[in-house]
């Protein structure tokens, strides 16, 4: 059968497709972000030739139309990694037929992470752990350097999407990880490896493979400099769970975060830590971040912050210093440096404190990163310390939005960051009147403005 071309052009920010080239893309505004794609390759070369059709879904086998009341979700299985923060970000475990994209700076350890994982899952399943980037040996290595069981791991080095999809119809896998989709190409697009058509196209076909024969597929990506998933931003919609390993590659510890999640919650986070022997789980993550020094010093206090299910505590540090240039710097690590620039014109205008000719310094200890705008009160309190040169008391522990009028609002669960607050040693809080318990002591104090909450602690 002759080979049929049909050439579209797509964003390789939004996804959206067009007829021909421009300049802009009128979706989501970008420039210079349209790349050639082609659709509607039909390829019969054997009979594991596969046909590709753009029009067709990523759902696998189509089914006879049911009511939604009739449908059995019990039947449908979680499979257990062996790694409890894993599981807990995953939704309860992995879920045959899924595809799960996992991200990552360079050396953030994502092989490290899913090696160790199949290694554990290839007890009970047929795991296949398809290298394009590295050698065989050089995955040996890694297994014996971790000291992992690995004799019931299946390995191939391949790059060619219809020929891993041969391997995949002769083995049958429980279990297949692509290390990485940005270097598995199709010979029937004429791109290069990692273009949006490759990338779409493969991606598309694994994805099916899985869905149909209930294959839990890992799919590793490579991010861009602005910290998102290379490739068409399509490729996001085609799985099912995309999740983001953040860490500096310096660091000790590592953030697992879901993006996007069809089996679960987004908003939970699992810790783990780099070792000698790979990535090792952090079961308590406030009793490590809260490693603190003897000598306590101006501006530094510990918050609560809520991920998924779960309290974080969490230690925050603020410099406020003297600049010399005329030009006062604004640095945030870990927190949103422009919700740092609104607090300190709240700060001002609601607080007094003028620090506009300073330099202020934001910190989370430890290297992890967080939205939560349950921070905003620790973060002005912490301000103030350090500009006053005040020491704030080891047990205290401080949470609460703030407003744009000064008020402290109420956060989610904040009976439960306190218990486990106390639970950890900490005896004093300054909370969110709405949060504070109706039978709390007098060391447990409700705050409604951010002037109340000063003339307290100072």
């Amino acid at each position: 059968m002759a080979t049929q071309n049909n050439t579209q052009f797509v964003c390789t920010e939004c996804g959206a497709d067009y007829r021909k080239w421009q300049g802009q893309c009128s979706a989501c505004g970008g420039w210079n972000c349209i790349s050639e794609f082609r659709t509607g390759v039909k390829k019969n070369t054997n009979k594991n030739s596969t046909v590709r059709n753009s029009q067709q879904g990523f759902a696998g086998k189509t089914s006879e139309i049911q009511s939604l009341s009739t449908i059995d979700v019990a039947k449908i299985p979680r499979i257990l990694t062996g790694y409890e923060e894993f599981d807990r970000v995953l939704g309860g475990g992995l879920v045959p037929g899924s595809a799960i994209l996992v991200g990552g700076s360079p050396g953030a350890g994502k092989s490290t992470l899913l090696l160790q994982t199949v290694c554990r899952l290839s007890k009970d399943l047929s795991v296949l752990y398809i290298t394009g980037e590295e050698s065989l040996q050089q995955v040996a290595l890694r297994a014996q350097r971790l000291g992992l069981q690995s004799s019931s791991i299946q390995l191939l080095s391949e790059t060619q999407l219809e020929n891993i999809l041969e391997h995949l119809n002769t083995l049958k896998p429980d279990v297949v990880v692509i290390d990485s989709i940005q270097v598995i190409f199709s010979e029937a697009i004429s791109s290069a490896p990692g273009s949006v058509s490759q990338v779409r196209d493969c991606a598309a076909e694994l994805t099916r493979y899985a869905k149909t024969n209930n294959t839990v597929l890992f799919l590793v990506g490579h991010i861009t400099k602005e910290g998102h998933i290379a490739g068409p931003k399509v490729l996001e919609h085609m799985i099912d769970c995309s999740l983001m390993l953040e860490g500096d590659a310096d660091g000790r510890y590592r953030s697992l975060r879901s993006h996007k999640n069809r089996f679960g919650s987004v908003n939970e986070l699992g810790i783990f830590a780099m070792m000698d022997q790979g990535m090792k789980e952090v079961k308590n993550p406030s009793a490590i971040f809260l490693q603190r020094i003897d000598e306590q010093a101006p501006g530094t206090l510990v918050t609560a912050i809520w991920e998924g299910t779960r309290p974080i505590l969490l230690e925050l540090q603020a410099l406020v210093d003297d600049n010399p240039y005329g030009n006062p710097r604004r640095i945030a690590v870990g927190v949103d440096g422009q919700r740092l620039l609104m607090l300190l014109a709240i700060l001002h205008r609601h607080g007094g404190i003028q620090v506009n000719d300073q330099d202020v310094f934001i910190n989370l200890v430890g290297g992890i990163r967080s939205q939560e705008t349950s921070m905003d009160l620790a973060v002005l309190l912490a301000i103030t310390a350090s500009f006053r040169g005040k020491e704030l008391s080891r047990d205290l522990i401080v949470f609460g939005e703030v407003g744009l009028t000064g008020e402290i609002r109420p956060v989610q669960s904040g009976q439960q960051r306190i218990q486990e607050a106390l639970k950890h040693g900490f005896k004093r809080a300054i909370v969110p009147f709405g949060n504070k318990p109706k039978d709390s002591d007098k060391n447990i104090i409700g705050v409604k403005t951010l002037k109340q909450a000063l003339e307290v602690l100072f």
